[in-house]
């Protein structure tokens, strides 16, 4: 289709003439008629014109490399299948720690209930929230997505020594900023805060510290972030 066929076509749908047009838009008189007139002297626009007029009309003039319009067929999730768990605004500290910026809830993301279930969380005590930092790394990158289980609150009440299971993640909040770190009994009366990445040194601390941290949650399932 030709551009002058386009804009006609536009201001058909529009429902305006070419002096509204070009009114509306504060183009000066004749800026469009002069790309659309039905004669031989029709002008060709150049590429700054067209793009106005374009921008006039609300319409997109893109110019590059050809666009995929493959048609993608997308199926929606039986709402029984899948559980909506909310996406927070928040970026929880695997490094030096930073400001827990925001709780604010911004989006959501599907994970099949059976999923969960399997996980052993309930739908309405996930959350999600992103990683910043690197202290976390191999195993939590800066970006990853987590998801946490808000019902799980209490730290470990046996050291590693004691248990098989290795030591879990949490996401808590420690002076205000929001952290995500793995937390270990190692004796009556201290904790050890642990790093996967070796550069960060192991963290000790009183078993009435870890009492104030707020303990967001447990750590149950990240997802890596491609940094390609």
């Amino acid at each position: 289709m030709a551009f002058a066929d386009v804009i006609l076509s536009r201001l058909d749908e529009l429902d305006l003439n070419v002096n509204q047009a070009e009114a509306r838009a504060g183009l000066p008189q004749g800026y469009i008629r002069g790309v659309i007139r039905n004669d031989e002297k029709r002008a060709v626009p150049n590429l700054e014109k067209a793009a106005r007029i374009c921008e006039a009309l609300g319409l997109e003039f893109y110019f590059g490399p050809p666009r995929d319009h493959t048609a993608v067929d997308v199926v929606p999730p039986e709402d029984d299948d899948f559980a909506k768990v909310p996406i927070h605004e928040a970026t929880l500290a695997a490094g030096a720690g930073s400001v827990n910026g925001s709780e604010e809830i911004v989006g959501t993301l599907a994970f099949r209930t059976d999923w969960l279930k399997k996980l052993g969380v309930a739908a309405s005590k996930a959350r999600v929230a992103r990683v910043h930092g690197d202290s976390m790394a191999p195993t939590l990158c800066d970006g990853d997505m987590i998801l946490i289980d808000t019902s799980k609150t209490d730290v470990p009440s046996r050291s590693k020594a004691s248990r098989r299971k290795a030591t879990p993640i949490y996401a808590f909040v420690e002076d205000g900023v929001a952290r995500v770190k793995r937390i270990e009994l190692v004796d009556t009366d201290f904790y050890a805060v642990l790093s996967d990445n070796p550069e960060f040194p192991t963290e000790f601390k009183r078993k009435s510290a870890v009492n104030q941290m707020k303990i967001i949650g447990k750590v149950l399932w990240w997802g890596h972030t491609s940094k390609e």
